[in-house]
C-alpha cells in the first residue's frame, strides 16, 4: 500500500492520486525528481477501518440533515468534528511500521539521518489550495503525524462546502499522501509552455524567487521573469523583481522571510539555468502530447545541472480562446505580468 515513485505512472492516479501519479510518471520520463514514496489511498482506507473511525464518520454524517444553503459556520463545525475524529487516532502499529520502513529507507537513500521531506496532498482530482501540504518535515514521528493530518484536510471547510454545493457526498476526497525529499533550494519557480494569458505557444515563461517555490505559487510577493523562445531556447524578455521576502526552511517547517538587500535586486537563477529550466520543459510539452504547468527547484548544495529538481507538472490552464502573436506581447507580457522591463 506504499510505493516508490519510480514504481508508479499516471495509471496510477486512483490508486495514489494525482500527484503522485505525476512524481511516478515524471520520474518514467527521466526528469530529476526528489526520491520518495507515495502513500495510497487505500492505506488511509485502511487506517479509518482499523481505528473504527469509518462508522463513526458515516454516523456522523447521516445525523446532519439537509445541507443545502448552510452558512460557512455549519461548514467549519463540521469541518473540525470530522478532522478531529482522523487526527485524534493513534496510528495503527502495522501502518505506522509499514510508513517508518519507506522512511528510513529514504534516509539510507539519501544518506541523511532524519531526511527533511514535505508531506503533500494527492486527490484523485485537482481541487487547487483546497488540502494540506507540510514543509521540511524530519523524523518518522513528524510524519506519521502529518501524514494524518494531510488525510484529516479531506474535510476542511472549504472542501466541505465544495462537495456539498456540487451534490457529492460529504464523505469524499480519500487523499493519498505524496512525500518527496526536501530540495535544499537556493531559487524554486514555475515554468509555462504556452501563455496561460494569450495561449501563444512560441514562448516559455519561468518565474522564480530565492528560497522554496511557495515564494512564487503564492503569487505574494515580487518576483523574476523570464520569457524563453522555444524554438532556439533564446533568453528573450526579463525582469528581474524586487524579492525582498522569499520562503525559507524553518525549525518547526517553512515559513516567509527577509531577502538580504544584496539579493533583492539580483536574479535568482542564472541564464545557463534559465535555459536548461527551458529545454526540459519543452521536451516534457513534446512527451507528455501538449502544454505544461511545471515547478522545479534548483538545489544549493549541488552543481548544475544536477542541482535541478522538477517538483510537478501538469497541463496548462489557457484563459485565452484565441491565439495572439508572441512578438507583440512580449513588451506587455513583461510590463504588466512582471511589473516592467
Amino acid at each position: 500500500m506504499i510505493y516508490w515513485f519510480e514504481e508508479l505512472g499516471k495509471e496510477h492516479n486512483d490508486m495514489v492520486g494525482k500527484k503522485c501519479a505525476n512524481l511516478g510518471q515524471m520520474t518514467r520520463m527521466g526528469l530529476a525528481v526528489p526520491p520518495g514514496f507515495a502513500i495510497s489511498i487505500a492505506l488511509y482506507e485502511k487506517f479509518i477501518h482499523e481505528t473504527g473511525t469509518d462508522e463513526k464518520m458515516a454516523s456522523y454524517v447521516r445525523g446532519l440533515g439537509e445541507l443545502k444553503g448552510v452558512g460557512i459556520s455549519v461548514f467549519r463545525e463540521i469541518s473540525e468534528t470530522l478532522r478531529s475524529m482522523i487526527e485524534a487516532k493513534e496510528m495503527p502499529s502495522s501502518i505506522r511500521e509499514a510508513i517508518a520502513s519507506y522512511y528510513a529507507n529514504l534516509c539510507k537513500k539519501t544518506g541523511i539521518e532524519n531526511v527533511p521531506v514535505s508531506v503533500r496532498s494527492a486527490g484523485t482530482e485537482s481541487r487547487p489550495g483546497m488540502f494540506e501540504t507540510y514543509l521540511n518535515v524530519r523524523g518518522i514521528e513528524e510524519v506519521i503525524q502529518k501524514v494524518k493530518i494531510v488525510w484529516a484536510s479531506a474535510y476542511t471547510a472549504r472542501a466541505v462546502a465544495f462537495r456539498v454545493n456540487k451534490g457529492f457526498p460529504v464523505l469524499g476526497d480519500e487523499l493519498g499522501v505524496a512525500v518527496p525529499k526536501m530540495v535544499n533550494a537556493r531559487a524554486s519557480g514555475i515554468t509555462f509552455t504556452v501563455d496561460p494569458v494569450t495561449a501563444d505557444d512560441s514562448k516559455i515563461l519561468l518565474e522564480a524567487n530565492w528560497g522554496l517555490g511557495e515564494g512564487v505559487v503564492s503569487g505574494a510577493e515580487s518576483v523574476d521573469g523570464f520569457v524563453v523562445d522555444k524554438e532556439s531556447l533564446e533568453i528573450v524578455a526579463r525582469h528581474v523583481g524586487n524579492k525582498v521576502r522569499c520562503v525559507v526552511y524553518t525549525k518547526d517547517g517553512a515559513d516567509w522571510a527577509d531577502v538580504p538587500a544584496s539579493m533583492q535586486s539580483m536574479p535568482c537563477i542564472s541564464d545557463e539555468e534559465i535555459v536548461e529550466i527551458a529545454r526540459v520543459a519543452k521536451d516534457a510539452e513534446k512527451s507528455l502530447g501538449g502544454p505544461q504547468d511545471m515547478e522545479w527547484a534548483v538545489d544549493q548544495d549541488l552543481s548544475f545541472p544536477e542541482s535541478l529538481f522538477w517538483l510537478q507538472t501538469r497541463p496548462a490552464k489557457v484563459a485565452a480562446k484565441k491565439k495572439v502573436s508572441a512578438s507583440s506581447h512580449i513588451a506587455e507580457l513583461i510590463a504588466k505580468k512582471f511589473g516592467g522591463v
